[in-house]
């Protein structure tokens, strides 16, 4: 009985026939990976586009996005709307502080237009550096502007409200309890409307949010991925059998070449066997 110490799996792995394979598996897995990647570039390449075309569609009435009475919907945010309607009281005018502008802090104003007697949308109309900029002076009279809608900030600023018309963050839950009367649930940031002057500096509308089109082409990214680590994984299996098999391990030879020292001896003892077997005359046969 032999006392060598177990095969390592290295040597079976390192075996010509499992190095090609390994080759084939690893450039087989390379591709799929690469598809992978691909189907990923072209989720984003849908998603920029699709989001992209949404802030560069025509203007379009806000009612006909969504009424008042609904929340945002996701499809609304980014889209350019117009709005005609009177600019709302003095009195409801609030500025949003801490707002950055080619480098310098200052105040967006926003001010209430009003739709109809019970109804308002509010309005980023620019920027000021301070709330005594006369460029922040509340307006008054009708008014028609194309601007672009955004959705409230996640801050909360409920307790600015208590404190006056300055804010630290855009939110129409804390400008509800402001008014009296009904506010659509987005911003429209001012992008053109009739001149005022003095005006306050225009506004960047904040980017849409990411239209995630193509979702498609992201599960086909991980179906390669996974495909690709189950071609690995099959290779390495595949060692594994063969490392266990009998027929891959060094006592097989071993036990061949006992076999073959055995048998010249085994046949001498049949024939030493044979010699101590005599026939007597009588035709017993006696060993």
């Amino acid at each position: 009985m032999s006392d060598a110490a177990p095969r390592p799996i290295w040597r079976t792995a390192v075996q010509p026939r499992w190095l090609g394979l390994l080759a084939l598996a690893l450039a087989i897995a390379a591709v799929m990976t690469a598809m992978g990647v691909w189907q990923l570039g072209v989720y984003k390449s849908k998603t920029a586009t699709a989001t992209a075309e949404r802030a560069a569609a025509p203007p379009v009435p806000l009612r006909s996005l969504f009424s008042i009475d609904e929340g945002l919907p996701a499809k609304a945010v980014g889209r350019q709307v117009t709005i005609s309607g009177t600019w709302g009281p003095t009195a409801d005018q609030v500025f949003v502080a801490d707002r950055l502008q080619d480098g310098r802090q200052g105040f967006w104003v926003v001010s209430p237009l009003k739709l109809s007697d019970t109804d308002a949308v509010m309005v980023v109309r620019g920027w000021v550096a301070s709330v005594t900029d006369p460029a922040g002076k509340a307006l008054n009279g009708p008014v028609s502007l194309t601007g672009a809608v955004v959705a409230s900030e996640a801050e909360d600023s409920s307790d600015d409200a208590a404190k006056g018309r300055v804010l630290s963050s855009l939110r129409i839950p804390t400008i509800v309890h402001m008014v009296k009367y009904r506010v659509y649930d987005a911003f429209v940031v001012q992008t053109s409307a009739a001149g005022t002057s003095p005006a306050p500096a225009a506004v960047v509308p904040p980017p849409p949010p990411t239209d995630h089109a193509g979702l498609r082409n992201v599960a086909y990214a991980f179906q390669w991925w996974i495909f690709a680590a189950f071609t690995l994984w099959m290779w390495g299996r595949m060692v594994l059998d063969a490392h266990r098999s009998p027929e891959d391990s060094d006592d097989s030879g071993d036990s061949d070449d006992d076999g073959l020292a055995d048998g010249p001896a085994g046949a001498g003892g049949v024939e030493a066997d044979r010699a101590e077997v005599a026939v007597e005359p009588s035709g017993t046969v006696s060993a």
